[in-house]
C-alpha cells in the first residue's frame, strides 16, 4: 500500500531514512513516499487535514494542541523521541536585544500559527510570567520556515524566534543570528500521528518499520553521523554531539499517557488549549 509520510528534514529524521534505505518498509509491503516539510509541524497539520499526507512525524506540542483544539483528522499513533527538545531563542546580530527578558510583549517570529515555534512562545511566556488572560503574550509574525525566521530577525520583522538548538548552532557559529537563551520542552519532543482514514493495520506495519529504523540507527552511530553531515547540513562534530543528547523511543508503538496528560496540562496553563475536558484518550489512536 502506498502511503505519504511527512517529516521535518532535520537530524531527527535519520532513523526514518534508514528505514527506507534498508528496506524495512518494503519488507512489510509498504510503498512509502517521504515528503519533507521544512516549515515544520504546523504545515503538516494542514497537509494531514487536506489528505496530502497520511502519517507524519513532528513536534508533540503541535500535534496535541491541534487535536485538543478541535482537529479530528488525525491522532497520535506513537512516540518517536523520548527526550525533551532544546529550543534555542535567537535574535538578529544587529538588534539591540541581549536578554530574553527584553522580549516581553515583542514580535516573535513563528513558522505558522499552531506550529511548535508558535506553541513554545506561550510556554516561554508562561515560564517568565508574561501571560495575561485574554491577551496573546507576543505579536506573532508568520515567517514560514527556518530561513524565513533567520531573515526576519535580521530585517527587523521579528525580535526573536525559537528553533531546535543544533539546527540553529551553525548560524551562531557563522554569526548570522545571535543566541539569547534556550528553553526545554517539559515533554518528550517528537510523536508520530496518523490520519483517521488510514487502516490501523497499515499504521501498525509502519510503526514496526520505524522501530527497525531506530534500532539500526542506534547500532550504526558512525553511519548516522556520516548521513547527517552529508545530507542534513550539520557538521560531523555537531552531529556526534547531538547523538549524545537524544534518546529515541525503545518502541514507538508505546504511547505514555502520563506524558500526553502532562503536555495537555502545560498547554492549558499556557493558554494554548482552551478545552478543559480533552483527555489523553481523545488524542491517541487506538491500534
Amino acid at each position: 500500500m502506498g502511503i505519504k509520510i511527512g517529516y521535518v528534514p532535520e537530524h531527527f529524521s535519520t532513523p526514518l531514512h534508514f528505514a527506507e534505505a534498508h528496506g524495512f518498509f518494503a519488507s512489510r509491503s509498504l510503498s512509502v513516499t517521504l515528503i519533507p516539510f521544512p516549515s515544520g509541524t504546523g504545515h503538516m497539520v494542514k497537509s494531514l487535514s487536506s489528505g496530502e499526507i497520511s502519517i507524519a512525524i513532528g513536534l508533540t506540542e503541535g500535534w496535541i494542541s491541534a487535536i485538543a483544539n478541535g482537529n479530528s483528522d488525525f491522532k497520535i499513533a506513537g512516540k518517536y523521541v523520548a527526550t525533551p527538545l532544546c529550543w534555542a531563542i535567537s535574535t538578529g546580530t544587529q538588534q539591540g536585544i541581549d536578554d530574553v527578558e527584553k522580549l516581553a510583549g515583542g514580535k516573535l517570529g513563528v513558522s505558522r500559527i499552531g506550529s511548535g515555534s508558535y506553541v513554545m512562545g506561550f510556554v516561554l511566556a508562561q515560564a517568565h510570567g508574561w501571560l495575561r488572560e485574554g491577551k496573546e503574550p507576543f505579536e506573532f509574525v508568520i515567517l514560514d520556515d527556518f530561513k524565513g525566521l533567520r531573515d526576519g530577525v535580521n530585517s527587523g520583522k521579528a525580535d526573536a524566534f525559537m528553533w531546535e538548538h543544533y539546527t540553529s548552532k551553525k548560524y551562531y557559529d557563522s554569526n548570522e543570528v545571535k543566541k539569547l537563551g534556550e528553553i526545554y520542552t517539559p515533554w518528550p519532543s517528537w510523536h508520530i500521528v496518523a490520519s483517521n482514514s488510514l487502516p490501523t493495520a497499515t499504521v501498525s506495519l509502519f510503526l514496526e518499520a520505524v522501530n527497525e529504523g531506530i534500532a539500526y540507527f542506534s547500532d550504526h552511530e558512525d553511519e548516522a553521523v556520516e548521513y547527517i553531515s552529508a545530507h542534513l547540513d550539520y557538521s560531523k562534530e555537531d552531529a556526534r554531539e547531538w547523538l549524545g543528547t537524544v534518546k529515541f523511543a525503545s518502541d514507538v508503538r508505546e504511547v505514555d499517557e502520563n506524558d500526553l496528560n502532562k503536555t495537555l496540562d502545560v498547554l492549558r496553563e499556557a493558554g494554548v488549549v482552551k478545552d478543559s475536558k480533552v483527555s489523553c484518550q481523545d488524542v491517541v489512536l487506538n491500534l
